[in-house]
């Protein structure tokens, strides 16, 4: 999902629908501060040393309406950067990559029957696996919220 979604290899369609709702969602979204993100738009929340991570704001916006969300398996092994999930919507599918490495402990389960909590509450209920990180520090080379407000603007440009 970096550089807005893989926009360069999203449809057409998606790439107009993206860009057109952008400024909107720019002005409005807020990101919470306890979590860290990554370029391509998944965030991660360290509570010890399990992360719970989910899409953000602007990647749920940009998806739309999202219908189905592939989980990993729990006591599978995630890398930073690489999929871990995926989820689909009315218009696309999206790879959800680990903002960090570690062992999935946890699925949103509420996630097979409302996908959409992701477009509701995308920081919140909407969250989609938990991680035991192997190394807690690794959350360091996440970015906080005000760096991450500043690379959607850029990508926006």
């Amino acid at each position: 999902m970096s550089a807005l979604l893989r926009a360069a290899r999203a449809p057409p369609s998606l790439r107009a629908r993206a860009l057109a709702v952008l400024p909107r969602f720019l002005s409005a979204a807020s990101y919470p501060s306890d979590r860290k993100y990554k370029a391509s738009h998944e965030w991660a929340k360290l509570d010890g040393d399990v992360a719970t991570v989910g899409i953000t704001d602007h990647a749920q916006a940009a998806l739309g309406d999202i219908v189905f969300a592939d989980l990993p398996e729990v006591g599978s092994e995630a890398s930073a950067g690489e999929r871990a999930a995926t989820v689909e919507s009315v218009k696309a599918a999206a790879d959800i990559y680990a903002p960090l490495s570690g062992e999935v402990v946890g699925v949103n389960d509420s996630l097979d029957d409302s996908p959409d909590l992701i477009n509701k509450t995308p920081h919140d209920d909407g969250w989609i696996f938990r991680i035991k990180v192997n190394d807690p520090a690794q959350i360091d080379a996440l970015m906080d919220s005000a760096d991450y407000e500043k690379t959607i603007a850029e990508e926006a440009e």
